[in-house]
């Protein structure tokens, strides 16, 4: 089946007009869709709680934020854009209250919607626009003239009214500048989720450590190491962006090519692939939503302390060393 894809052709940012957009959260997402859909010519407001580095940050770009529970109640469209653990529990106590009929609330990542954290109430359409990409390119992007990537989907019970709100908001935001796929609430949250946990960070993250460390117990300096196993994972990753795996082979020696075909396999073998399988299943049916949400109403204990532990692994020390000895790198510390 193929993808519906849409341009800026296909929006009229007039259907924002006399509209007020609220931005709940001030953070990565926030910033640069409240910029972006003012510098559009929208009318913009931020919900942030005061005292908080966000909220000042919002201060510092010329907007007037104020609490969630007014920002909901001066707003058309509310679009929740804060961080998944907090956002059901801020949705019940500030934002269900404050939602009038014909509202159309939105998100970013369908996870709550999804997993029944937030409800809407009747009269209320759900709606998601997803950039692709993380906010600071979501701006950049913007002001270059360009746009990230986007994802549109409807709620239950939306219509077309909705459907042409959400792609005058990702004209807004610059999304139809890079083409705007349409999916569903469901299958963003589960592919998302899933691509998170099994390639981009929970299975690069375990084959890079298991990689790094297979090297320094057989006796090899962790320095190269970390070359070998961290460091050029970005020139792999950025040939796969440019044109794919068949780009990356044609721009690797022969001898690595090789060593792709005949090696790889016995890295991510059957059983891998039957565990990924298990996983995206634990998404689809809930547990991994269950397992987040309670771990976060205990206090998140073993997310926190799994957090310490591995900011402090072999890896990581010779990693830090290292990049403040490369001058061509923007380096990033914790």
């Amino acid at each position: 089946m193929t993808a519906k894809i849409y341009y800026d052709n296909d929006a009229d940012l007039s259907h924002l007009k006399d509209k007020t957009i609220a931005i709940l959260g001030y953070g990565s997402q926030g910033h640069a869709q409240a910029q972006n859909l003012r510098d559009s010519g929208c009318s913009v407001i931020i919900g942030q709680r005061e005292g908080s580095p966000n909220y000042d940050l919002a201060v510092s770009h010329k907007f007037q934020p104020m609490s969630v529970a007014e920002a909901v109640q001066k707003a058309d469209i509310v679009n929740m854009l804060l961080p998944d653990e907090v956002q059901g529990e801020i949705y019940r106590a500030h934002v269900l209250p404050n939602l009038k009929p014909g509202n159309v609330l939105m998100c970013s990542h369908g996870f709550n919607i999804h997993f029944g954290q937030v409800e809407p109430p009747k009269g209320v359409d759900t709606l998601l626009v997803a950039p692709k990409g993380p906010g600071h390119l979501v701006r950049s992007e913007y002001v270059k003239g360009g746009g990230v990537p986007s994802l549109i989907a409807l709620g239950e019970g939306a219509g077309e009214k909705t459907r042409q709100i959400g792609l005058a908001y990702a004209k807004g935001i610059g999304g139809t500048r890079g083409g705007v796929i349409e999916t569903t609430i469901a299958e963003e949250t589960e592919t998302d989720l899933f691509g998170e946990q099994v390639v981009l960070c929970g299975g690069v993250s375990e084959l890079v450590k298991a990689a790094f460390d297979t090297l320094v117990e057989a006796g090899y300096q962790p320095e190269m190491a970390y070359f070998e196993c961290m460091h050029e994972l970005k020139l792999i990753v950025d040939l796969f962006y440019q044109g794919g795996l068949s780009y990356m082979r044609y721009s690797v020696s022969n001898t690595a090519e090789f060593g792709d075909y005949t090696r790889g396999p016995r890295i991510i073998t059957a059983e891998t692939r039957q565990v990924m399988k298990q996983i995206l299943t634990e998404i689809q049916n809930g547990q991994f939503a269950r397992e987040w949400i309670l771990e976060n109403r205990a206090g998140a204990p073993a997310f926190k302390a799994t957090r310490r532990r591995d900011r402090n692994l072999l890896i990581e020390q010779v990693g830090r060393r290292l990049r403040k000895l490369m001058s061509w790198i923007d380096s990033k510390e914790v």
